[in-house]
């Protein structure tokens, strides 16, 4: 049967490479594949009730324990502001808890509740079948090079841009204000708050 070339194509996959994009194809395909990436990650997680990131979050909860909510925000690298938006999601669905800090009355204490351990197997095994997706039709050694040059590109980022977690830089600077403003991000493509909803289309 001829294939209908009426139908309508999903312009997320079809846009043409932009003029102005010409001079970096790399730095192009790179971005599209985030997205693209990030609008997976979403289908899957918001089957767990969770939005892309908080699953990070979680993920840094689940292996460290209980942190400051203060030294969560550096170790996550998002904006103060959306942690904070993330947490109380994450509280009100039993996710995690939140306590005065017994050194520091000041401070607040997160952890993953008991509650979480049934979510921690989900976003497992979420993440896997995102990464079969991902890298499907590619055989082991391919999966290898790539996960070695993605390594190299995110070093060559990170020394650029200092914009790797704990990584401090000229305009760079640590601490609970260092990200300023309720319109400022930081997320999978920078620019997004991690729990917007993603397209599903």
């Amino acid at each position: 049967m001829k294939a209908d070339s009426t139908a309508p194509v999903d312009p997320v996959c079809t846009e043409p490479l932009p003029g102005a994009a010409l001079g970096g194809p790399v730095s192009h395909a790179v971005s599209r594949i985030a997205r693209l990436h990030r609008i997976a990650a979403g289908k899957l997680l918001k089957g767990l009730g969770l939005y892309p990131g908080q699953e990070l979050l979680m993920a840094h909860l689940w292996a460290g324990g209980a942190v400051r909510q203060s030294e969560l925000i550096k170790a996550v690298d998002l904006d103060p502001s959306t942690v904070t938006k993330m947490l109380q999601r994450l509280d009100q669905a039993g996710h995690v808890r939140r306590c005065p800090d017994p050194d520091d009355r000041r401070a607040v204490l997160v952890e993953a509740t008991e509650d979480s351990c049934a979510l921690h197997a989900s976003v497992r095994d979420a993440w896997s079948v995102l990464e079969e997706h991902t890298l499907a039709g590619l055989d082991p050694s391919e999966r290898t090079e790539l996960a070695r040059l993605l390594g190299k590109v995110e070093a060559n980022l990170c020394q650029e841009t200092a914009g790797c977690p704990g990584a401090a830089g000229p305009d760079r600077h640590e601490g609970p204000d260092r990200h300023e403003g309720p319109d400022r991000h930081e997320g999978p493509d920078r620019h997004e708050d991690p729990e917007r909803p993603v397209p599903t289309a």
